[in-house]
């Protein structure tokens, strides 16, 4: 269970529950009570499922008086008592209340699975028909009394940046930082860009940041500006000094001939004069450099003075000893003298040291103080102007980056806003202390932030409404007014429902499918995208259906619309027919609700006895094609049996008369077989249905699909499709490729050199000039970094390499040369 950084922890507690007797349980069994936090809970399970008889459904309940809460992070985890190795497990968290008691997964795992060993395990979780399950609980402290609540508010005047799930979240923090040195905020927005509609450099990216961030109430998202570092660079090879220098070289470049050209040089860069002389030979070398930051060594230093004396005073030797042109190699003294400190200084902290033995980078642990102020008029060259050497040079602490030691790849930021000190953690912005100018137990500052005292007025003067391109706020006004005023409505059409080739009604994500079962692989090119409408919130029913019957070019009153609904496992389906006159004159967010999702159904001709007909919808699987499609929606009678429409099918497909059906149940995630002789009241209980069809099947015709590796039923077929993921792929130079990123529905079976196949085809490239690396992996673990990053040679499966994952990011590179020649 990942730790929420930012949040003290109240408790940490765990409780396991041997469940025994599964197969005979209860519809739903109760834990024994326990105690977290102060509070007490129970587990509750539903064994087979709470509404899908094929899941698993359990809840953290809590049990306490109307007036108590809790705020706590938690985990259910089933697992072997005899393996541990072999489990499952989610996490969740919640402010419980009396309003908000339970919480958990209604589909929290697929209950045949719980009893089958998986591919890469031999054997089960529930063995002896008994398993243990074991809940984490996390309790946080909750000092505003807000937390996760609906009045949880960001500190007045600061909004956070929402974490976009990157590997490296210095990003935020960084953002922040610069965004207080107001001077440069300033300058930022004269950049000119009104002429230009999109995003077209770093800077642009940049200014539309900061102008959220100065005008908008809630937490905003910095996507803009991740893709222009490709972004791998956050979790490859990139750290906060390389990442600031790249934004201020973009910065320099567009001020140039602008008004404030030269802001970059003026208020953050310097001049050292570099002096090495060689101990051993006549050798000695002065040279004079810029620099817009400067990095020290931490390594045998508990201040920030003494990494400052230990940087301008230094022997080279041993492995760092000196290139002296002819003399080679030599041991030098090496002294670093200012001849100028910039207005704002950047401070780097190098906290790792080589490690030898093991041929890695180790991360120091010790304690190291920084100071609230710091004289560097000692650090000064002699030479400095009469005028400016008798000012003063003291620097005032404006801000730290810091870094948890815990986790690798995440970030805060310690920045002054005025008076007060506040703590940016991504998205939560808090006034905070910062008594301790030091490391502390958990975290290292990365980089520290000094403003001249001198200049302090200048640098953090007032930022007003006037400052900010008035472009930039007309576009902010806009999307908000939009955002405010109107609704997006997605409208599907049987035409769309033929063309959809998986769970439900149609892919209103628009996210380009790949199927691949077992030997045969296809794109679903064939999507058709959804119709999308942008319509006014208080726009009537009947606005909407003229707007519709001018873009179909359908007549209005031959045409009407059906709500469509997610289920709980995601899942759409039809709902509710929109249909009376009380509907015409009602607005339409009070029609569409949350999902804004509707199905327009074209009326070819009356509907008689409508009280006495369902609407259903019609698939087909065609096991030789291995393909699944829609044959559209038919109204039947509610006392005929499922028999009654096979002729139906059979001229859809152009199967023989007498060629024998076989019928099945969408239902949820699973497939329920229905007889011809059913009755369609008997199963059906409302429109929308979704009724699945193949033509059955003789066992020489099954067990020529088995020799040759296919699907030849609707269950495994479905079956095949509970193994798609949605696959985010992301080029890794961002904006420099013509495709930056893209998604595929793929399955976890599939090899990856499959999914190299189909990138290629997607982006149009050779497959053998692709290598694809997944966010997130582990470069220490030997296993994984003799195959990632991976190509068209690598046959490894997907699940084998990723289990449990739901969503990956997968990052591609086009090489220049073929990957069979690199190998």
């Amino acid at each position: 269970m990942p730790k929420l950084f930012g949040h003290e922890i109240k408790d940490f507690q765990h409780h396991t529950w041997n469940f025994i007797d599964w197969s005979n349980a209860e519809r739903k069994v109760i834990s024994p009570e326990f105690e977290v936090g102060g509070c007490k809970w129970n587990t509750v399970l539903y064994p087979f499922g709470k509404s899908n008889l094929s899941k698993v459904s359990i809840y953290l309940e809590f049990i306490n008086p109307p007036e108590a809460y809790s705020c706590a992070q938690f985990a259910f985890v089933l697992w072997n008592p005899e393996e541990p190795t072999q489990y499952i497990g989610k996490y969740a968290y919640c402010r419980f209340n009396a309003k908000k008691h339970n919480w958990g997964f209604v589909y929290f795992c697929d209950r045949d699975k719980l009893f089958i060993p998986s591919t890469t395990q031999t054997r089960s979780i529930i063995e002896n028909n008994s398993c243990n399950i074991t809940t984490l609980i996390r309790v946080l402290e909750d000092p505003t009394g807000t937390l996760w609540s609906d009045a949880e508010k960001p500190f007045a005047g600061y909004i956070g940046l929402k974490n976009l799930g990157a590997s490296n979240t210095f990003m935020n923090s960084v953002i922040q930082s610069l965004y207080l040195i107001k001077c440069l905020r300033k300058a930022i927005f004269q950049i000119p860009t009104e002429n230009y509609q999109t995003i077209t450099s770093i800077s642009s990216a940049l200014q539309r940041i900061f102008c959220r961030l100065n005008v908008s109430d809630t937490a905003i998202e910095a996507t803009e500006l991740t893709k222009f570092f490709g972004w791998n660079k956050f979790f490859m090879d990139i750290d906060i000094r390389k990442f600031i220098r790249i934004l201020f070289d973009d910065l320099e470049d567009k001020m140039k001939n602008t008004n404030v050209d030269g802001t970059i040089s003026r208020f953050f860069v310097g001049t050292k004069k570099i002096y090495i002389k060689c101990i051993n030979v006549d050798y000695e070398s002065i040279r004079f450099e810029e620099y817009s930051d400067i990095q020290l060594n931490v390594k045998g230093c508990s201040t920030l003075e003494e990494s400052f004396d230990n940087y301008v005073d230094e022997t080279l030797e041993g492995d760092n000893k000196y290139e002296a042109e002819e003399y080679g190699l030599q041991v030098a003294k090496k002294k670093v003298i200012f001849e100028s400190l910039p207005p704002v200084l950047h401070i780097h902290l190098n906290w790792f040291e080589y490690d030898a033995k093991d041929d890695c980078m180790i991360e120091l642990n010790h304690r190291y103080e920084f100071p609230k102020e710091i004289d560097l008029q000692k650090y000064l060259s002699s030479d400095v102007s009469e005028v400016d050497k008798f000012k003063s040079h003291k620097y005032l602490l404006h801000g730290a980056i810091v870094r948890y030691r815990s986790s690798k790849n995440r970030y805060f930021a310690w920045l002054k806003t005025g008076k007060n000190w506040t703590k940016f953690i991504d998205e939560w912005v808090t006034v905070a202390s910062i008594e301790n100018n030091y490391n502390a137990e958990d975290n290292n500052a990365y980089m520290l932030i000094y403003i001249r005292e001198l200049c302090v007025d200048e640098i953090l003067s007032p930022i007003h409404y006037k400052d900010i391109p008035k472009h930039l706020c007309e576009q902010r006004q806009k999307e908000l007014k939009n955002n405010s005023m109107y609704i997006n409505v997605k409208v599907m059409t049987e035409e769309i429902f033929k063309n959809h080739k998986g769970y439900g009604l149609a892919n209103f994500n628009n996210i380009q499918c790949l199927l691949t079962l077992t030997g045969l692989t296809n794109f679903d090119n064939s999507l058709t995208e959804i119709n999308k409408f942008e319509i006014l919130k208080e726009a009537t029913y009947g606005a909407f259906k003229k707007m519709a019957s001018e873009r179909f070019k359908i007549p209005s009153n031959k045409m009407r619309f059906w709500k469509i609904t997610n289920n709980p496992d995601g899942i759409n389906r039809l709902r509710a027919l929109i249909n009376g006159k009380t509907f015409f004159d009602k607005p339409m967010k009070e029609i569409t609700g949350a999902s804004g999702r509707l199905y327009m159904e074209v009326l070819d001709k009356p509907i008689n006895n409508k009280n006495e007909s369902f609407m259903i919808f019609l698939k087909y699987f065609d096991p030789d094609a291995q393909l699944l499609k829609g044959l559209g929606h038919l109204y039947v009678q509610k006392s005929s049996k499922i028999s009654s429409i096979f002729p139906i099918i059979r001229k859809k497909n152009q199967l023989p008369p007498n060629a024998s059906l076989e019928a099945y149940e969408e239902k949820s995630l699973s497939m329920i077989k229905i007889q011809p002789k059913h009755i369609f009241k008997d199963f059906i209980q409302h429109d929308g249905a979704i009724i699945c069809f193949q033509k059955a099947l003789m066992s020489e015709e099954i067990q020529e699909h088995l020799s040759v590796d296919r699907i030849y039923s609707i269950p495994k077929f479905y079956e095949s499709l509970s193994m798609n993921t949605t696959i985010m792929f992301r080029s890794k130079f961002g904006y420099k490729d013509p495709i930056p990123e893209f998604s595929l529905i793929l399955n976890r079976n599939m090899k990856f050199s499959t999914i190299t196949n189909q990138v290629a085809v997607h982006i149009n490239v050779d497959p053998l000039r692709l290598h694809l690396m997944p966010e997130g992996i582990d470069m220490t673990n030997r296993k994984l970094s003799k195959i990632f990053p991976f190509n068209i040679m690598t046959n490894i499966i997907l699940s084998e390499i990723f289990p449990l994952i739901d969503k990956l990011t997968v990052y591609y590179e086009i090489l220049d040369i073929c990957t069979e020649n690199t190998k």
